[in-house]
């Protein structure tokens, strides 16, 4: 394995973290709405989780799910069910002022690592970059590199995002526009959500 084959990989990373869905909407929400640390927490979660993918498909998890599709169908059902939950809860609270209460940072921890935990086509598009990037017969110490690699990347860049996001200027504009942000924020979870039930 070498250092092309690494860039190529974060290259597809950051076009991965950088494309809207379910994982970016959860960290700019917490983040708006939440303050800086949260953020942070939304992150860790996040990139926590993604890596563990990654480490599913070095595994062959995507093999796995070739041999049992149903094992597949159930896991996506979940995941869709979840990110609908996800919708339909930040609908249901869109005109609600914030609350004082800070949400705790263990607890943004967790939702970050359940949204891409809800999503198991991040397995499959983790094995599918590394069956086209990287080399077959990568040894143990190649596989650790990926992995941490990864969690490196999304800390950092997530990290970035969070700092750029957390801004008094844009925590204000968001306090503003939160019922309307909000709901285009389940809207479009949602509709991930559903097109993640439908698809086959």
């Amino acid at each position: 394995m070498g250092w092309e084959h690494l860039a190529a990989f974060n290259l597809a990373l950051l076009v991965a973290i950088l494309s809207p869905g379910p994982a970016m909407l959860y960290f700019v929400r917490q983040t708006l709405s939440q303050g800086r640390r949260t953020g942070v927490y939304s992150v860790l979660g996040l990139g926590l989780m993604a890596s563990c993918w990654t480490v599913t498909a070095l595994l062959g998890l995507d093999a796995v799910f070739r041999l049992f599709p149903w094992g597949y169908v159930l896991f996506k059902t979940a995941g869709a069910l979840y990110l609908i939950h996800l919708a339909w809860k930040t609908w249901r609270t869109a005109r609600v002022p914030l609350g004082e209460a800070p949400v705790a940072p263990g607890r943004a921890f967790v939702g970050g690592v359940l949204v891409n935990l809800a999503n198991p086509k991040s397995a499959l598009f983790a094995a599918a970059l590394l069956v086209v990037i990287f080399p077959q017969g990568l040894n143990l110490l190649d596989k650790a590199v990926i992995v941490g690699n990864q969690l490196l990347v999304e800390w950092l860049v997530g990290g970035v995002l969070v700092l750029m996001l957390s801004t008094g200027r844009a925590r204000q504009g968001y306090l503003r526009a939160k019922p309307l942000l909000d709901r285009i924020a389940a809207g479009v979870m949602g509709c991930l959500g559903l097109r993640l039930l439908l698809s086959r």
